[in-house]
């Protein structure tokens, strides 16, 4: 099986509501806002889960063992580049917000949602928008941190 670029193929999205972390409809994932399309090109960060380790280790024995404890995610923040006039990103995540963040993978991020499609949803809160230090050569930028508020399904697919 053949390689799959990744340029141009993450889309990612925030959905003001989904029912159904496990299977998001077409209809709720077009009432979101493809915000890939303004994200800086590492604008993507921190969606990679941690697995906490649990010792399992006695007294007696020899060689450090563990099991899989808690899952979590830290440093999760979504990066922007500023636009002028009517800004979608920066008017909508605000401080406080609650919604979801959809990733879609594998295919390019302009084509429609389908039933069956894999996508990862993520349940969040926005944090307090960060402005990114001024740099020669460079677009304005801000970044938006969100923290999880439940269980995200990494294997979903779309209704």
């Amino acid at each position: 099986m053949p390689d799959i670029p990744g340029d141009g193929k993450l889309r990612v999205d925030w959905v003001p509501a989904i029912a159904n972390k496990n299977a998001p409809t077409t209809t709720e994932l077009n009432a979101g806002i493809r915000v890939s399309q303004w994200m800086t090109s590492d604008g993507f960060v921190g969606f990679r889960p941690e697995t906490a380790d649990v010792p399992t280790s006695g007294m007696e024995d020899t060689f450090d063992t563990s099991t899989n404890g808690r899952r979590s995610y830290s440093g999760t923040v979504l990066r922007f580049k500023k636009q002028s006039g009517s800004d979608a990103v920066y008017s909508t995540m605000v401080p406080d917000a609650t919604g979801f963040i959809v990733e879609r993978r594998s295919m390019a991020a302009a084509t429609a949602y389908a039933s069956g499609q894999p996508v990862k949803v993520y349940p969040v809160i926005c944090g307090e928008t960060a402005w990114l230090d001024q740099e020669p050569n460079t677009v304005e930028r801000f970044e938006v941190p969100l923290k999880m508020t439940a269980q995200p399904n990494l294997r979903a697919a779309v209704a």
